[in-house]
């Protein structure tokens, strides 16, 4: 189920659940429509995806809208998000960690979407390694951007928030992948607000 750090027992129980209430409704989605539909603009025919952290699907849901005839695939793994996202029929879900659960074959995009930022630091190296396997083709990571390592108190808990430049961390680390565009969503956006974070999407060279 889990590589057992503090911060996954954090996501898969009581505040994974309470997280689970608040991020819906008609406006997140229209926003994540608005956000995949600017990525996909840079990306070749995408047949598959895989999204590590799916919670209940606002990413998938809106992939599905824009790729009708892609597979899509979800690792959760907060219980009771995975039971809500596997009433979505077009989604295969996997509950378990980012850290040692992913579809037996790679996607042709694999992605995190405000999940990195909630990963114990020293698993990352796990968690990049796990994304790249994924990913036949890209690899989008969608996260709070610093450029140095940074914990920042979330909700009144520590070492729960992270930022840091996941990205280049990840190139770094599987070079066989290369920056292909790049931008960033902004919580007063008049049509598409979302919470501020920054998109990057790479290319397997």
């Amino acid at each position: 189920m889990g590589a057992g750090t503090e911060q996954e027992a954090f996501w898969s129980g009581e505040f994974g659940d309470d997280y689970v209430q608040r991020c819906r409704g008609d406006k997140a989605l229209a926003a994540r429509h608005a956000l995949w539909a600017r990525i996909l603009k840079s990306c070749g025919p995408i047949g598959s995806v895989t999204e590590f952290g799916a919670n209940i699907g606002l990413n998938l849901r809106a992939l599905h809208a824009l790729l009708p005839g892609a597979a899509l695939s979800g690792v959760e793994i907060n219980a009771r998000a995975a039971e809500e996202l596997a009433q979505l029929s077009y989604v295969d879900v996997l509950q378990g960690s980012l850290l040692d659960t992913a579809p037996p074959q790679p996607a042709d995009l694999a992605f995190t979407c405000t999940v990195l930022i909630h990963i114990n630091p020293d698993a990352l190296p796990r968690a990049y390694a796990q994304i790249a396997s994924a990913a036949g083709r890209y690899a989008v990571i969608c996260e709070y951007y610093n450029p140095t390592p940074v914990q920042v108190p979330y909700r009144g808990h520590d070492e729960r928030l992270f930022k840091r430049d996941f990205a280049g961390e990840f190139m770094d680390a599987h070079p066989q992948f290369r920056l292909r565009d790049y931008g960033f969503v902004y919580h007063r956006d008049p049509n598409f607000p979302v919470d501020d974070f920054s998109w990057f999407l790479m290319e397997r060279c």
